[in-house]
C-alpha cells in the first residue's frame, strides 16, 4: 500500500543546526541581545514568532520582532547559498525510492517558505516533492497539528493514509494529534511516542514506510 510522506525540514532531509545558529548568534549580537548556544538550543525547531519574545522580551514591539526575524533569515539563506549543505545520511535515496514507488511527498515545516524554496534548490531536491507547508501557511506551530493536516489536504490524503517523518518531541506529538503514523529520526537518540524510531534513516529497513500503513 502506498500513501503520502510528510517530511520535516531541519533534521530529516537535511542538518541545519550549524546554519541557524550561526545566522542567530550575529543577528541577535546586532540587536543588541547577545545570546548563548544553550539558548538557541533550547528554541531550535520553534517559529520565530516564538522565539524572540523570549530573547527580546514579552514587551518587545512587533515591528522589533518581524525585523530581527527577517534579518536572520536572510543571513540565513546566504550562508546556505554560500557553503552548500549536503542532504542527511539516507534522506536522499528515500525521497527518490518513495518517488519511484508512487508515493506522494510534502514538505512540512515551520520554516519560513523563502528558506524551504532554498533548501530545496541547494539539496535539488524540489522536483520529488508534490506540496509545501511553511510557516506562512499555518497559525499554530507544533505540536499543534495544522501542519500536517494542511499537508495532506493539500495531497488530496485522508491523515490515516499519512506517515509524518520527524526529528522532535513536538513534531512527534503533531503527527498524533493528526491521526497520522510516524517515524522518528535523531541523532540524539530514540524518539519516544514514534511508531519507528532510528538515529539515521539508513537504519530503515526497506519495508518501513508501506508495513506502518499496512491493514
Amino acid at each position: 500500500m502506498t500513501g503520502a510522506v510528510l517530511w520535516d525540514l531541519d533534521g530529516t532531509l537535511l542538518d541545519s543546526e550549524e546554519y541557524h545558529w550561526g545566522a542567530w548568534r550575529e543577528t541577535m549580537a546586532e540587536a543588541g541581545h547577545p545570546i548563548t548556544r544553550e539558548q538557541f538550543l533550547a528554541t531550535f525547531g520553534l517559529r520565530n514568532d516564538e522565539i524572540l519574545p523570549q530573547w527580546l522580551g514579552a514587551s518587545a514591539p512587533l515591528e522589533a520582532i518581524d525585523r530581527v526575524g527577517r534579518d536572520k533569515e536572510t543571513l540565513y539563506r546566504k550562508l546556505l547559498r554560500e557553503r552548500g549543505v549536503a542532504p542527511l545520511a539516507g534522506a536522499a535515496e528515500w525521497v527518490r525510492r518513495l518517488k519511484s514507488g508512487g508515493w506522494l511527498q510534502a514538505i512540512a515545516s515551520s520554516a519560513p517558505r523563502a528558506n524551504v524554496d532554498v533548501v530545496l534548490e541547494v539539496l535539488g531536491m524540489g522536483s520529488f516533492f508534490q506540496a509545501v507547508v511553511s510557516a506562512e501557511d499555518v497559525t499554530a506551530g507544533k505540536p499543534d497539528p495544522q501542519v500536517f493536516l494542511t499537508a495532506a489536504a493539500r495531497l488530496g490524503m485522508e491523515p490515516k493514509a499519512c506517515i509524518v517523518v520527524e526529528d522532535s518531541p513536538a513534531g512527534i506529538e503533531a503527527a498524533r494529534r493528526a491521526g497520522m503514523h510516524s517515524i522518528g529520526v535523531s541523532r540524539k537518540g530514540l524518539l519516544s511516542g514514534a511508531d519507528l524510531s532510528v538515529t539515521s534513516l539508513t537504519q530503515l529497513p526497506g519495508s518501513a514506510f508501506a508495513a506502518l500503513l499496512s491493514p
